[in-house]
């Protein structure tokens, strides 16, 4: 390869096309914008949305049905497989069993929480012996961290303020502040 070989790529140039100089050059008198009408005008184009005045789509198409629970609780989740990666990468340490809760996730870049509830999934394999502090479990979960010897501790929220969803007090005020119950940890059952 020399200079002197070098060369665009293949319609990469293209010559400009000169319109509205006479009908013998092929693009003269109408310059492409075809006979009368309302695209021929200046001025004339049309919505992208417009149908023609027919019954446009957004009104073909029922409305959303259904409604959106304003009392939902909205968890950052995390599967007990991506654990186990992160300990066989070395981004978690620590003695068996190793403690699992927000925080150390956190500090480990696994997951932001944003002052959500943890829950832990299922997903994935398990072998090193957790002991883990989430807010709620999955069956799968429970039964995997079980199988590998270690145990699980469901969280609380710290005042009487835990029959309203995560994160939202009576007054509508944010409280993020859980805790583990009082008395030594013991394996959950999963959620109704």
């Amino acid at each position: 390869m020399k200079l002197h070989d070098l060369k665009p790529a293949v319609g990469s140039k293209r010559k400009r096309i000169r319109v509205g100089r006479g009908i013998a050059a092929g693009r003269g008198k109408t310059a492409g914008y075809g006979t009368k009408g309302q695209t021929s005008r200046s001025g004339g184009s049309i919505p992208a949305w417009f149908e023609g005045g027919q019954t446009p789509i957004h009104i073909r198409i029922p409305k959303l049905r259904g409604f959106r629970n304003v009392l939902r609780v909205e968890s950052a989740v995390v599967n007990v497989g991506r654990i186990q990666n992160w300990i066989d990468a070395g981004r978690l340490k620590g003695e068996s069993p190793l403690t699992i809760n927000v925080d150390i996730l956190e500090a480990a870049g696994l997951m932001k929480s944003r002052g959500k509830p943890l829950k832990v999934l299922g997903g994935g394999n398990l072998t090193a012996k957790l002991f883990v502090l989430a807010d709620s479990f999955t069956e799968s979960a429970l039964t995997k961290i079980k199988a590998a010897g270690g145990s699980t501790q469901v969280l609380q929220l710290a005042t009487a303020e835990s029959a309203a969803p995560v994160g939202v007090t009576s007054k509508g005020a944010k409280s993020t502040s859980r805790t583990a119950p009082k008395g030594e940890a013991s394996e959950t059952s999963p959620e109704a």
